[in-house]
């Protein structure tokens, strides 16, 4: 529980950004955007929530095991092992999910839209087709039951009872899914508008999504392994969580904004066009 704040304010603040990150996992965009465009020609209405309808179930398995834990914290404490063997875990992921989208990026031609690659979409790949609110929000909840989302709940819901009980818990937890919920229903809305116009210009705001993101994920991966094999480093960094949450999210954040831009710039059309 040392590597989150010990203070109210700046944890409900770190696990609000945590939230926000989260919410850029390649997962998240590539299962989102599977939704997005299965209910974009026969339910638009639909296709634009899918973002928020399936951060609505997974930040509600969220708040579940935060209250859980919440609740049966006295009586329970975190093996010490468990911290190193999610951090390894979470590297894992991030370097596969930033390798697999860069190999996605590769293979798709420069004028048709790139798709976000996730590992659990894989897995649960026929529940893309979800085509009404409950069954939308049933993946993004099927998408919590993770070790990375659990670990991570179970964190930030341990580190709450240093201030009280379950109360502080669910708060915690209801601003992480706030979080997901301004990353995911942006991004879901934002899919629904790219799928309306497949030109040069969406291709290439996809095309940018997707090298930051996999970039992210492949530098914070090779970061977390620094971190856990140079003591030197580990040291460096302790206290830096919302400095370095805080600067993932701008950069990708930013490149949401260049890759909007570019969807309505027509002088970027007119650019690609010469």
């Amino acid at each position: 529980m040392d590597a989150l704040p010990q203070d109210l304010f700046a944890l409900s603040l770190v696990v609000f950004l945590l939230g926000i990150k989260h919410g850029f996992d390649a997962d998240h965009l590539a299962t989102i955007d599977g939704l997005t465009r299965f209910n974009s020609r026969s339910r638009p209405r639909l296709a634009r929530y899918c973002g928020t309808l399936f951060s609505l179930g997974h930040g509600a398995v969220v708040i579940a095991i935060a209250l859980t834990v919440g609740t049966l914290a006295q009586h329970w404490q975190t093996p010490e092992w468990l911290a190193t063997f999610g951090a390894w875990v979470s590297i894992a992921f991030l370097l596969a999910l930033g390798m697999v989208n860069v190999h996605a990026v590769l293979r798709t031609d420069p004028g048709e839209i790139v798709r976000p690659v996730g590992l659990k979409g894989r897995f649960l790949g026929r529940l893309a087709r979800a085509a009404s609110p409950g069954w939308v929000a049933l993946v993004g909840a099927l998408f919590a039951l993770s070790f990375d989302t659990v670990s991570q709940a179970a964190l930030f819901a341990l580190t709450a009872t240093r201030f009280g009980g379950w109360q502080h818990a669910l708060m915690l937890g209801l601003l992480f899914m706030l979080g997901m919920l301004v990353t995911d229903g942006i991004n879901g809305y934002w899919i629904s508008r790219l799928i309306l116009r497949a030109d040069q210009i969406a291709a290439l705001a996809s095309r940018v999504m997707s090298l930051v993101v996999a970039g992210v994920s492949l530098l914070v991966g090779a970061f977390g392994v620094m971190k856990l094999c140079l003591p030197t480093v580990g040291t460096w960094s302790d206290g830096k969580d919302l400095f370095f949450g805080s600067a993932v999210i701008a950069v990708v954040a930013g490149s949401y904004l260049l890759a909007l831009r570019l969807t309505r710039s027509p002088g970027a059309v007119a650019a690609i066009g010469d």
